[in-house]
């Protein structure tokens, strides 16, 4: 677990280069990364995988993810066989392990006339570098404005993250600091010319975006430099030390607190124990904090910002324009789907089952065109997840029209990764519907 955390905050890890999912006890290779270890060995979409090394065979057995990864897993410049089943072939292939990057900017593009869209999954060491990576090229591709989304980035170093604060706020501004009993308070603060201190810039949030994410979101919020839209933040503004023990584990300690350059704090409370703190996101759903925009559960004193709007701390980053919560997703049998990895499952297949037509599609604009899943896929759909257990015979057809979406964007990302995933999704997805309704009013 240890391990995963670096190498989540380090941005890479030494692998093979494939994502697997585990069907009905059977590894198969869902994708391959473009030039990596294993696309150069010609693995494929739709492998089976069966042994690693001759002796460790994955089939028979209930088959654990996790010790999938450790097989795979090893030393740069290491190599490993595979024997895979490739439609009725077997087939035996040599890999040479390599450095696999875990990309933090998982998709940029222009999603409208000069508007950018930016996301980010988490701030890893490499999150700064990817960012303006991808600032640079849409800049480079007329884009004005910009689109930042922070929804489900849980967080991670803070450097990274104040660093790209700092493109957006101009002067020596001042990002977040930090206090507490035992040590000494920090303070950060702008210390570049940013590339975009004056484009029009949103900022979209959730109740997944914590720690890094709320210093980002509450910073530019304070300063009045970006318009926040979704929901309100995780709340988590704890700063942790890292010490390595000597059995080779880690403790973190947690030795302060964040706070916005207004003096907000982000932490929501732990007042009512710990296991209230973990249960507070369960307890906005069940509530309708997610439905519904409700000012008086602000628990912090307010700030004014200096353009005079009013902003609160004590439990996360709240949105100057709330969007709901997707009441689709919130069905029964809906929430089957995704927990169980049924839909993701059936795009797979599907797309293994149709691979001629899909490699042929070269972009997203084509699959829009040439892939509108209708009845054929909900009758396909029904059937395999009736093996699941899951029964679509009672959805509405709100949800139904929302799940044939979501298996155009499901497939998007089947065929480009997480960047085609977002070009789909987010022509259907209300927050960024508003985002792009904010971008076109006038200042």
């Amino acid at each position: 677990a240890l391990q995963e955390v670096n190498e989540d905050l380090n941005g890479n890890f030494k692998g093979i280069g494939i994502e697997f999912q585990v069907f009905t006890d059977t590894v198969n290779v869902v994708n391959v990364i473009q030039d990596g270890p294993s696309f150069k060995a010609g693995v494929q979409i739709g492998d089976k995988l069966l042994k690693v090394n001759d002796t460790a065979s994955l089939t028979g057995k209930k088959v654990i993810a996790d010790d999938v990864k450790k097989l795979l897993r090893g030393p740069g410049g290491s190599q490993v066989k595979v024997t895979v089943l490739r439609g009725t072939q077997l087939k035996n292939i040599m890999i040479e392990r390599g450095i696999i990057p875990l990309p933090s900017v998982d998709a940029a593009y222009i999603i409208s006339p000069q508007t950018g869209f930016i996301h980010i999954n988490k701030f890893s060491q490499t999150t700064f570098n990817e960012f303006m990576t991808a600032l640079e090229r849409l800049q480079k591709n007329g884009m004005t404005q910009l689109i930042l989304d922070l929804r489900g980035n849980g967080g991670g170093v803070l450097q990274q993250a104040a660093d790209i604060v700092d493109q957006f706020l101009e002067g020596d501004k001042m990002i977040v600091y930090t206090k507490g009993t035992k040590v000494d308070p920090i303070q950060y603060h702008c210390k570049t010319d940013g590339l975009f201190e004056k484009g029009k810039l949103v900022v979209l949030t959730d109740e997944g975006s914590a720690s890094a994410s709320e210093i980002v979101a509450g910073a530019l919020q304070d300063w009045d430099r970006a318009k926040i839209i979704g929901r309100r933040t995780f709340g988590k503004g704890l700063v942790q030390q890292q010490f390595q023990l000597t059995d080779g584990g880690a403790l973190r300690l947690t030795v302060a607190r964040y706070y916005t350059p207004l003096g907000r704090n982000i932490q929501k409370s732990y007042t009512n124990g710990k296991d209230a703190y973990e249960e507070e996101l369960t307890d906005r759903y069940n509530d309708g904090q997610l439905f519904h925009e409700d000012t008086s559960l602000h628990k912090g004193p307010p700030c004014k910002t200096p353009g005079g709007h009013t902003v609160y701390g004590g439990g996360g980053i709240t949105p100057d324009i709330f969007v709901s919560f997707d009441t689709v997703v919130s069905q029964k049998e809906v929430l089957k789907l995704y927990s169980h990895g049924t839909l993701s499952n059936f795009v797979y297949n599907y797309y293994v089952q149709n691979k001629e037509f899909f490699t042929g599609i070269k972009s997203t604009a084509e699959l829009k065109t040439k892939f509108i899943p209708g009845e054929k896929e909900w009758l396909a759909l029904q059937v395999f997840a009736n093996k699941d257990s899951v029964d679509l015979g009672k959805i509405h057809d709100v949800s139904k029209k929302d799940l044939l979406q979501r298996i155009q964007s499901l497939m998007a990302r089947q065929l480009w990764r997480t960047e085609g995933f977002y070009e789909v999704n987010n022509l259907k997805d209300p927050v960024i519907e508003k985002a792009l309704a904010v971008m076109e009013q006038k200042n």
